[in-house]
């Protein structure tokens, strides 16, 4: 099953299974990126938000028109600030923004329960590995590309290059079918 991008310098198409790095130097251009990922030829898609709220995730949703109804958000943050979470249908937590395994068995209850045209976006990588280190953020990744693979869904992965090492960017780049490298500019710099 092939998905469309709709992301300016990328493939038109891509393969089920496969995973996208977004390589930004700062988040302000991200959004736009995430959102035209998210927008067209998918049935479900599940923002993974380890760097903002789900309010805000909604927030982002709406303002850039993408249809709410097909999402669903994994909001790890919520639990560290002492906001209070309400978990519905569409909108989910786990125990502690470090809880690498929750947040892939959600992943993975998540293709599980839904078919057609999946989607995930894992807002960001960087914040995982603030929170439970780099080693962990990187098996959280290998262990969630493998998820793709078996489901035949895509996955955009968040990574700010500034807080980490060259060596570990270097490693979660290996990971991946495709990188995008978003300029401080905006433009796009893609690698399939």
């Amino acid at each position: 099953m092939d998905y469309t991008l709709a992301i300016d310098g990328t493939p038109e198409t891509v393969p089920g299974g496969t995973g996208m790095l977004l390589l930004h130097p700062s988040t302000g251009e991200t959004d736009r990126i995430d959102t035209d990922f998210l927008k067209i030829d998918t049935d479900n898609f599940l923002v993974v938000s380890t760097r903002t709220t789900a309010r805000e995730v909604r927030q982002k949703l709406e303002h850039y028109d993408v249809d709410e109804e097909r999402a669903e958000i994994l909001d790890t943050l919520s639990i560290e600030r002492g906001y209070s979470r309400r978990s519905s249908e569409t909108v989910h937590y786990v125990a502690a923004p470090d809880d690498v395994d929750g947040i892939v068995e959600h992943i993975d209850g998540f293709l599980d329960e839904h078919d057609g045209k999946l989607r995930i976006s894992f807002d960001s990588v960087t914040e995982l590995a603030y929170y439970a280190g780099d080693d962990h953020a990187l098996e959280a990744v290998e262990r969630i590309l493998e998820l793709l693979e078996k489901h035949d869904a895509v996955g955009l992965f968040h990574l700010s290059e500034e807080p980490h090492d060259e060596a570990v960017v270097d490693e979660f780049r290996a990971l991946f079918d495709g990188i995008i490298d978003l300029d401080e500019d905006g433009s796009v710099d893609a690698d399939f």
